[in-house]
């Protein structure tokens, strides 16, 4: 496998430089004759004959599939919305800070959406959490369509969702038209009717048909000395700018005061 032959090929450059000979412990996947892909932790010695050249490794493995596992879930459940498996708000802070110093680095602008559903406690008040729960995954589902690799889609909890766009113009008003065609065309997806299939264990399955649209605030900014709290906080306020001015809308806040 490319993984021991690569620790391999270290350990002999180490014995070339004359480095003390030392094991080596490195995970690496084994695919059983099933199929299955197991991890395991592999802790090798080089085996040598009496005139010290080596002639072969010994080593032991110890399967880590279990640990492997438990670490995703724990990471999952510190960087990720449990429901809709989006990153949260400190994984959103983590890539805010990223695309600040990114976009002082490259001279782009980075765009920060954030949207809240209109006309989604009505569904809790009738249906109940269940089926909101469904909306909000169909509703995440939607985003993830929209934006590109680049972008990130998260949800802070609620029926709140946020959306990072990178690598826009470094033109103010270019970026804007791009932001705006984005913030556009998640309106358009979330304004869509919601066809939500509800399966319940003592009762046949129910269909449940839904509308709402979404609050949009935007803000934009390049190469600016700001905090990720200043952008959230600018991107929410534009936000309740568009719910004031009826729903179903999109706000810019005012680049002026950046």
């Amino acid at each position: 496998m490319a993984v021991i032959r690569e620790m391999l090929g270290k350990r002999r450059q180490a014995e070339q430089e004359g480095k003390e000979d030392e094991s080596i412990a490195f995970e690496v996947q084994h695919r059983c004759k099933d199929g299955r892909l197991l991890w395991g932790e592999l802790h090798s010695r080089p085996v040598r004959d009496a005139d010290g050249t080596i002639i072969g490794y010994h080593g032991i493995t110890r399967e880590t599939t279990e640990r492997r596992q438990l670490e995703e879930q724990v990471r999952e459940l510190a960087f990720y919305a449990p429901l809709t498996h989006l990153p949260n708000r400190r994984l959103l802070s983590d890539r805010l800070n990223q695309s600040i110093a990114a976009s002082q680095r490259n001279n782009c602008h980075y765009a920060l959406l954030v949207l809240d559903l209109d006309n989604f406690k009505p569904l809790n008040d009738v249906h109940g959490h269940l089926v909101d729960d469904l909306l909000l995954i169909e509703a995440a589902l939607r985003l993830r369509g929209i934006v590109r690799e680049v972008d990130t889609v998260g949800r802070f909890g609620g029926d709140e969702f946020v959306v990072l766009l990178s690598d826009l113009d470094a033109n103010l008003a270019k970026a804007t038209a791009q932001a705006r065609t984005v913030a556009e065309k998640i309106g358009a997806s979330l304004s869509a009717p919601y066809v939500l299939s509800v399966e319940h264990a003592t009762q046949e399955p129910e269909t449940v048909k839904h509308r709402c649209s979404a609050s949009i605030g935007v803000v934009l900014y390049l190469g600016t000395l700001v905090t990720p709290e200043d952008i959230f906080k600018w991107a929410d306020a534009a936000m309740y700018q568009a719910k004031a001015a009826g729903r179903n809308a999109i706000r810019f806040y005012d680049h002026g005061a950046l």
